[in-house]
Order: C-alpha cells, then structure tokens, then sequence
C-alpha cells in the first residue's frame, strides 16, 4: 500500500504514511486511512518522508482530512517535508492551516 496508517494506542493521534506520488491516485487510500476510524482522532500527523511528488489534489485531500478532523480546531502536523513540498505549501499558505515541519 502506498499509504498506510496507525492510530495511538489511546487512540487520540492518527499517523498517516504516504509512499511515492501524492496525487489524485491516492484519492481513496488517504480518505479511508483517516474515515475507517470509528470516531476522529484529537490530533493527525501527515508523514510525507518518502512522498516523492504533491500535486494540487494532495493539497484537496488535506483540506479534506482537515475538514474530518474538526476544522479550525484541528491539530495536523505535516512532517518529513522535502524543501520542495515545503515550498509548494508554502506558497498555498498551507503553513498557516498545518503544522509544517
């Protein structure tokens, strides 16, 4: 699987792996790692370590996971950036929305 996940064992933080293209492909993937979860969890960690790509469908789905997880009141970390993703983020000023590091 191109993008996996695993919830704490308190079951408050949700970690969601993404591997390779991080674009409309992973569409259903990346919404059932965070939907199949009986209640949302308080805080999600995106990890784009071995994400090689991020398109503008990327940037939907995490607007979307965003949206699951409570909005302005969310707590999403996006972690393991590459400087081009960063930028990429950046410049959608997704910095202000997500925790970007």
């Amino acid at each position: 699987m191109a993008v996996n996940s695993e919830l704490s064992q308190d079951g408050k933080r949700l970690t969601i792996w993404v591997k390779g293209r991080f674009d409309f492909g992973k569409h259903q993937e990346f919404r059932n790692s965070y939907e199949s979860r009986p209640h949302p969890p308080q805080s999600v960690v995106v990890d784009l370590k071995e994400a090689t790509y991020l398109d503008s469908s990327a940037l939907g789905m995490l607007l979307l996971l965003r949206d699951h997880v409570g909005g302005d009141d969310s707590q999403i970390e996006v972690v393991n950036t590459s400087s081009d993703v960063r930028k990429i983020l950046a410049i959608s000023n997704f910095d202000k929305l997500f925790d970007i590091r």
